[in-house]
């Protein structure tokens, strides 16, 4: 059974992790306090979901136009870089009577770094790791999303409420600088993973190249489509229950950690195919249950145990690696992190569209819904392909005939 203690030990994986934990707290804490601040001040649930998850949408900017710079830029450089530039766009949301537009344009600027960052992190830890560690590594860095989210919820729900959610957003911006540190000091000084300089025109091949191969398609779809639509659904806690949206976000990060720890550290590798659509269906189920309008407790539990579905992008991610050239690793898990993040920002602006014209929890019932179907029909793909993957096999009926 692998162990943990192995992680810690590979050189450079301690330093990675904590710049990691440190961009998710950062972005937990003031995108909590921006949500909050953007719906106080306009009343809107559109607005609000978009000022935590609207920088997601840049993501599709950055995936079709950045990520080949990911594999061609030295990772330390980049992560410092990056997580400045987030400590000081951050600190610039918090300064007084900033109009709205002004925040979105930021956000947006935001959305384009983080694209390039996900694709130099995670191509970072594929190169850190060996490749049958990858699996336990990526739990690892999500546990700790997942407990950074837990605490970065809870602070940022006790910071606006005692202090304000400019000073919440402020707090953000002090932990981007904390992530850029860790970095600088804490990283070597890699060099690039792949030659040549990054352009929009190698981008594109990439991305071509990788999406060519219907597994790969389904791979990437499933990490997704079905995740981002449960993402739509947590997108809509604070106008939701507005005193309570820290609570009701800890819970989901409680339970996604939960879910992350039992797929990569105890899960058999005999069982992870089968059990890869059932979990992630776990994650859409409980959320029909807010058409009963559930008390808060109630409410709770149902987003607590959503959230342990979210392990099965684990499962999704192995797959996938499985599936794509070593050369390709950095971009290939860009393009994951930006699809997915994109989606999580289309399925927010979805939510709060729902949301303003109907209600906060019919807006989660129906993405609930449309997350079920997406898994049910991809499960069905691949269970399809590997029936006439048998059937061609030499030796069956089909394969004589």
């Amino acid at each position: 059974m692998p162990r943990y203690r192995a992680l810690f030990r590979t050189s450079e994986f301690t330093p990675l992790f904590v710049t990691g934990a440190a961009h998710t707290a950062a972005q937990t804490v003031a995108g909590l306090g921006l949500a909050t601040l953007v719906f106080r001040a306009t009343g809107s649930p559109l607005l609000s979901a978009l000022a935590l998850f609207g920088p997601s949408l840049a993501q599709l900017l950055g995936a079709t136009t950045l990520l080949s710079a990911a594999d061609r830029l030295p990772p330390r450089a980049a992560l410092g870089g990056i997580a400045l530039f987030f400590a000081l766009g951050t600190a610039v949301l918090a300064i007084p009577a900033l109009p709205t537009w002004a925040v979105f344009v930021i956000l947006l600027a935001e959305g384009l770094a983080a694209s390039l960052g996900g694709g130099v992190r995670h191509g970072l830890l594929n190169e850190i790791l060996p490749r049958e560690q990858y699996l336990l590594g990526r739990s690892v860095t999500n546990m700790a999303a997942g407990a950074c989210q837990i605490g970065g919820f809870a602070a940022g729900g006790l910071l606006v409420a005692l202090l304000s959610p400019r000073g919440t957003v402020l707090a953000g911006a002090g932990l981007y600088l904390a992530a850029a540190l860790a970095a600088r000091l804490g990283l070597g000084a890699r060099p690039p993973r792949a030659a040549g300089r990054p352009s929009v025109a190698e981008t594109w091949r990439t991305n071509g190249r990788l999406w060519a191969v219907p597994a790969r398609r389904r791979a990437y779809l499933a990490l997704w489509v079905p995740n981002g639509l449960v993402v739509g659904c947590e997108s809509l806690f604070v106008p939701y229950a507005p005193e309570r949206a820290g609570l009701l976000f800890a819970c989901g990060a409680l339970g996604m950690l939960a879910g992350d720890t039992v797929v990569g550290r105890f899960l058999p590798a005999r069982l992870r195919g089968g059990v890869r659509f059932p979990l992630q269906a776990l994650l859409a189920a409980p959320f029909l249950l807010f058409a009963l309008d559930p008390a808060l407790p109630l409410a709770l539990v149902l987003v607590t145990v959503s959230a342990v579905g979210y392990g099965a992008s684990l499962l999704h991610q192995e797959r996938l690696m499985a599936l794509v050239p070593e050369e390709l690793g950095g971009h290939a898990l860009g393009l994951h992190t930006s699809g997915m993040l994109a989606l999580q920002g289309v399925s927010a602006a979805l939510a709060g569209t729902l949301a303003q014209y109907t209600s906060p929890r019919t807006g989660m019932v129906l993405l609930a819904l449309a997350s079920l179907t997406v898994t049910f029909l991809l499960a069905r793909a691949e269970k399809e392909e590997e029936r006439g993957t048998r059937d061609r096999k030499p030796g069956s009926a089909l394969s004589r005939w």
